[in-house]
């Protein structure tokens, strides 16, 4: 089997022999999906005596994320195994799945790519995804990523990499065409949107089917049914209700005039096209007032991290002293694992390579389809051309991030400059020579963290 180490099994009492699995979290000082993620890995007998692996800079970080391991475990009554380190490659060699939750340079680094542009009339909610924003997280991250690819490729060449960083498709694309390791990128909002519209038409999601396609926070429902009827027809009569339309202007609004439903927030998707960020009337009018999460006010996300950085300490002390929920989440990370490890099959949306899977967008672009996970890793499913309007979308965002994507991997600070001049936000309120002295600013506040550059002029 793929990833299995040689001896790494135990005879349980029923005389049947479990397999010893070893899963390593990179970047577990990530609270939230740290502890979530374990709680579900543990859920699965495959798994309930694994190694669970924890790697973080932060020596506090890390630290509370072994407390919280340790009281999952404690709790859940497993047999698995806690080890922790700095150093990735202590713990490494021989694990079967690596999961991925870093941020580079942190969010004093992180703020600049939002605070920058704004100054320059571009106006970001999250900026973390892409355009000028994410394109600069990327230039960042990007190396950091292939680095830990080649540590796989090094100790532990037939595990998986389930990369929960963003900016999720530039990162994914990077290590895909850089790496042999199997990577694919994870995001909860195709799930998440599905139960919303579920619950939007009054659908048990146990009734409902869908076919979901396109790129990370860009993809759309292709086909959405219910008892195997198309409920689009639903979906447009609930949307037609006020207090649905007000949950997700943004969105509600792409789905009226494109016709099929997106994946992300309204918040995140308003940076994602010309039609929503360009002027303040239009952001007040469809930014400011929604009533689901990640409303698109500027900085929302970052002022969010700002506030945690002074807070998460007591606020993590406060997870030991309640009661904790030991099912199993929505999140596909611990079902993927088992899967490959010989439990059962399962499907899921994931950022794999175009190997023809939608035939116009880019080959070998990443994409977000449907994939079934198994012993042989990510069988991607094959789509169809997307509807033109959607694949006109993606593909500008596509060519966008491919050129993020040669320009962090070769240090080429004019073809930063190039991809941020197709930023559908930067592009609708800034010419070519603003757009180039903005980033020009953005790349001499970022150049201690883009040792690949061996210069940040763009001239």
């Amino acid at each position: 089997m793929p990833g299995r180490r040689a001896g790494k099994y135990k005879q349980c009492k029923m005389e049947r022999v479990f397999f010893l699995a070893k899963v390593v979290f990179i970047g577990a000082g990530s609270w939230g999906f740290t502890r979530n993620l374990v709680r579900d890995l543990l859920t699965f007998p495959l798994l309930q005596d694994a190694t669970i692996s924890l790697v973080d800079i932060n020596p506090d970080r890390l630290a509370f994320a072994k407390r919280a391991v340790e009281r999952i475990i404690k709790e859940g009554n497993y047999g698995a195994k806690i080890e922790t380190t700095l150093n990735r490659r202590e713990v490494l060699e021989g694990a079967d799945a690596v999961l991925c939750t870093i941020l580079a340079g942190g969010v004093q680094v992180w703020r600049h790519d939002i605070e920058i542009p704004k100054k320059y009339g571009v106006d970001f909610n999250v900026g973390d995804t892409r355009g000028t924003a994410g394109i600069f997280r990327a230039l960042r991250t990007i190396p950091e990523m292939v680095n830990i690819c080649r540590d796989m490729e090094e100790l532990c060449p037939n595990a998986i990499l389930l990369n929960y960083t963003n900016p999720m498709a530039m990162l994914c694309r990077a290590m895909q065409r850089e790496s042999s390791i199997q990577v694919t990128g994870l995001c909860h909002s195709v799930q998440g949107t599905a139960a919303m519209l579920a619950r939007w038409i009054g659908a048990p999601m146990s009734e409902v089917d869908y076919v979901c396609a396109g790129i990370n926070h860009q993809a759309f429902y292709l086909k959405y049914t219910w008892k195997g009827e198309d409920a689009y027809p639903l979906i447009r009569e609930a949307v037609k209700k006020p207090e649905i339309y007000n949950q997700e202007l943004v969105r509600n609004e792409m789905f009226l005039h494109l016709d099929y439903y997106v994946t992300e927030s309204s918040g995140h998707n308003s940076e994602y096209n010309w039609w929503f960020r360009k002027r303040p009337d239009l952001i007040e009018k469809y930014c400011l007032h929604g009533t689901n999460w990640n409303p698109g006010k500027h900085a929302y996300i970052l002022e969010t991290y700002l506030s945690r950085e002074d807070t998460w300490r007591a606020d993590a002390e406060k997870w030991f002293e309640r009661p904790i929920d030991l099912r199993r989440g929505n999140e596909y990370a611990a079902s993927i694992i088992n899967a490959y490890l010989g439990g059962e099959p399962f499907e899921f949306n994931g950022n794999v390579p175009n190997k023809g899977l939608i035939p116009n967008l880019p080959y070998d672009a990443c994409v977000e389809v449907p994939v079934v996970a198994n012993r042989r890793g990510f069988n991607s499913i094959f789509v169809g051309p997307l509807p033109p309007q959607l694949a006109a979308l993606n593909n500008l965002n596509i060519a966008i991030e491919e050129m993020a994507v040669e320009a962090a991997l070769t240090g080429n600070p004019r073809l930063v400059f190039q991809a941020c001049a197709y930023d559908p936000v930067a592009a609708s309120v800034l010419s070519l020579a603003e757009i180039k002295d903005m980033v020009q600013t953005m790349l001499k506040q970022n150049e201690p963290y883009l040792p690949q550059f061996k210069h940040i002029n763009i001239d």
